[in-house]
């Protein structure tokens, strides 16, 4: 979900039981506004799990000081303040990113629409209800479509917000993390790993040798625990591949008996009406790929998904090779009904 409790605790290490050749440790921690965990089997790795630790640590923490809007001091703060900044190259690649899937889901994901999520509450301000008038406002002068493909600095390396643009990247932020982290643990010979800031990647098998299995918490309001109330079970049969799972029961406030709930459409600048409860992703890559992107994606086309409903997602889901979904969704009776892909791979009950 993207939405996680805010808990504080510095970051620890825990050996699991296992026999050799496999060595399977936990690292934990805090991130993004709450916590990591990434299992990993240090068979063949020439590190020690000290140095590992240390890091996925210092990936987060470039990540956080780069792009987190919660993060007063970030890239990504300052920018939106309007100051100059001195753009790494994560700020300009995830930009880019950015804007090529404001592209290929036609508006539905904006990162630059940030002005209409702090205007609903859903962004890095406290809640509010917006009138007409102030959301045709802000959806003149905001969103991609008034923005360049890429962000080019000036001849002194900084780089100010055009347009006044404000950026919230909470559509694809935690996915992105996944895959930096997993990329890097590829890099130092990690093949079995599952990675969990908010959102999932995961590749090969658990301690106990079998594919990695991650639950689906049922969509309903008050499912506050993750884990505590599960709809199913998904397995990842081994294969690399991003999980995200975007629903509408965790982050919503109620105003004079009507709920608003965290999904926004940016192209209309209003909550997304539709009967999507949520919606869970797992984006595929080759087997071999060592930074297949694909947390990401599987963030991205997740908001997709709760902004367009229930049949364009199915479409999306059905018909995009690499992708398999999940949808929950209220029918017209009020029953909770679902709805998986061919390929989607739930695990028997």
């Amino acid at each position: 979900m993207k939405c996680r409790p805010v808990l504080f605790f510095a970051s620890a290490l825990l050996l699991c039981a296992c026999t050799e050749p496999d060595r399977y440790v936990r690292i934990q921690g805090y991130a993004q506004g709450g916590t990591y965990s990434v299992t990993l089997n240090l068979r063949g790795v020439r590190m020690a799990p000290e140095a590992v630790r240390a890091g996925v640590d210092s990936i987060l923490q470039v990540i956080d000081t780069t792009l987190s809007g919660y993060n007063r001091g970030s890239q990504l703060s300052r920018f939106n303040r309007g100051e100059a900044i001195r753009p790494n190259a994560l700020f300009l690649d995830m930009y880019r990113d950015a804007y090529r899937w404001y592209e290929r889901t036609e508006g539905a994901v904006d990162c630059a629409a940030g002005p209409l999520f702090d205007a609903w509450g859903f962004g890095f301000k406290k809640d509010s209800l917006p009138g007409p008038e102030t959301v045709s406002a802000l959806l003149a002068r905001c969103g991609m479509k008034l923005l360049p493909p890429e962000l080019a600095p000036a001849e002194d390396g900084t780089l100010r917000s055009p347009e006044g643009a404000v950026l919230n990247y909470n559509a694809i932020a935690q996915g992105t993390s996944c895959d930096l982290v997993a990329a890097w643990l590829d890099g130092i010979g990690v093949r079995d790993m599952l990675v969990d800031i908010g959102e999932i990647w995961c590749r090969g098998v658990n301690p106990d040798g079998r594919p990695w299995s991650v639950g689906i918490d049922r969509p309903v309001d008050g499912n506050d625990a993750p884990g505590a109330d599960l709809e199913a079970v998904l397995t990842s049969e081994g294969k690399p591949c991003g999980i995200v799972t975007s629903g509408n029961y965790r982050k919503f406030y109620v105003r004079d008996g009507r709920k608003y709930a965290h999904t926004i459409d940016p192209r209309t600048g209003y909550p997304a009406g539709n009967s999507l409860l949520s919606a869970t992703v797992v984006a595929r890559a080759e087997e071999d790929a060592a930074y297949p992107g694909t947390g990401a994606t599987a963030d991205a086309v997740a908001t997709w998904c709760m902004v367009v409903g229930l049949e364009r997602a199915q479409e999306i889901l059905s018909s995009t090779p690499g992708l398999a979904g999940y949808l929950v969704y209220a029918a017209e009776d009020g029953s909770m009904r679902d709805w998986a892909s061919p390929d989607f791979p739930l695990r028997p009950r």
